[in-house]
């Protein structure tokens, strides 16, 4: 198999490279954590212009990519930088459920999103769900031509910014079952929607999203109703792809940060880097990142599989990219001492998104036991 990237992949990668390298800052990251949107909109507009949100689009939609080695290109440049734009939102889970379920009234808003005008956020995640996709409480209720949509959503990422949510209601079956699972697009502004916003550790924001008889057309249904778990599972495992890759951006800049520092810290009259006990551990962390780099690429090809599939590479890459996400943080924190604790280094920024990685589209835990019963269906 060839893994080298496509001429239009690499001028992408290359592009993106030259422009986070000029924009970002571990003292302009630092900056905005206390600002209202908790990202920068001048490099959001930045990367729309350069057509890395279009490059998370297939070609039907407007995009110029869309397959999971774009996602996965996109989201390791993004990462080696500790970039906290909310494409994952946007883009690859809010812009992908558009992508599959919209009508063409609502697929219109994926042009104005890879312009980098319009903004989403997913509203799936409730205080009692976990990890579990198809455990919702949220109920969507048809009420003379309208739906009426009454529930609590938890951890939105980018409720702040955003123009519309995708918001995921029970309109039939019980609480965890699969099927019954509705999905609307939502106006931020509509009424009976409170906000609960607060900044995130790994940087950007998010909030508790209260729906207290929140009334919207029957044309805000994406799809057909009570069919919206497909697209769900198949909109995370695209974000699965995002995030992993994301993760990998993480380690090899933490990894470069680590081997630098061994070069210049001097113990005993020379750099601590030529203790072979260093070296050692260094080599264990490079083997560790190049499994999980494996690992993302054979997802990133079996995005398009069959579900069952699909879903088993989703769960055994997740799995591994937590564990080996939470090795290279705790030793490149432990390789560069006390200065690795600290907000003014770039490790700190990079360490707390790496090790929150494993906390979003569920742990290393949960996909473990998902995996062994997905092995044994």
């Amino acid at each position: 198999m060839n893994f080298d990237l496509t001429d239009e992949r690499q001028m992408l990668q290359d592009s993106m490279r030259r422009y986070l390298n000029d924009s970002y800052s571990n003292e302009k990251i630092r900056s905005l954590a206390d600002s209202e949107a908790g990202f920068c909109r001048d490099n959001w507009a930045g990367l729309a212009d350069l057509g890395v949100i279009g490059a998370l689009f297939d070609e039907t939609d407007g995009g110029f990519g869309g397959a999971g080695f774009d996602i996965a290109l996109v989201f390791e440049e993004l990462g080696r930088v500790g970039a906290v734009e909310p494409l994952l939102d946007t883009a690859v889970l809010g812009g992908g459920i558009l992508a599959t379920l919209g009508t063409d009234t609502q697929k219109a808003h994926i042009e104005s999103i890879m312009e980098g005008s319009l903004q989403l956020a997913m509203a799936h995640g409730e205080p009692q769900s976990r990890y579990e996709l198809a455990r919702v409480s949220t109920r969507a209720r048809l009420v003379d031509g309208r739906y009426e949509l009454d529930g609590q959503k938890s951890v939105v990422v980018n409720a702040a910014t955003a123009d519309y949510f995708i918001v995921s209601a029970r309109t039939g079956e019980d609480t965890a079952s699969p099927k019954g699972i509705s999905l609307f697009l939502v106006p931020a502004d509509a009424q009976g929607i409170s906000l609960q916003d607060y900044p995130l550790t790994s940087g950007g924001r998010a909030a508790e999203l209260m729906l207290d008889k929140v009334e919207v057309a029957a044309t805000a249904l994406l799809g057909h109703e009570g069919e919206g778990h497909e697209a769900l599972e198949l909109a995370h495992a695209r974000a699965t792809v995002a995030i992993c890759a994301e993760a990998l951006g993480l380690m090899e800049a933490i990894r470069t940060l680590t081997t630098d520092y061994l070069k210049i810290r001097k113990q005993f009259g020379k750099p601590i880097g030529k203790f072979q006990v260093l070296q050692h551990r260094m080599a264990d962390m490079l083997i560790e990142i190049e499994q999980a780099r494996s690992a993302v690429i054979n997802l990133a090809g079996h995005v398009e599989a069959s579900r069952d599939e699909r879903e088993k590479h989703v769960s055994a890459t997740k799995n591994l990219v937590g564990m080996v996400g939470k090795l290279v943080a705790e030793e490149s924190i432990q390789l560069h001492g006390g200065i690795g604790m600290t907000e003014e280094y770039e490790l700190g920024h990079l360490a707390k998104r790496l090790i929150m990685v494993d906390h979003r589209l569920g742990d290393s835990t949960h996909h473990l036991e998902r995996f062994i019963e997905l092995a044994v269906a």
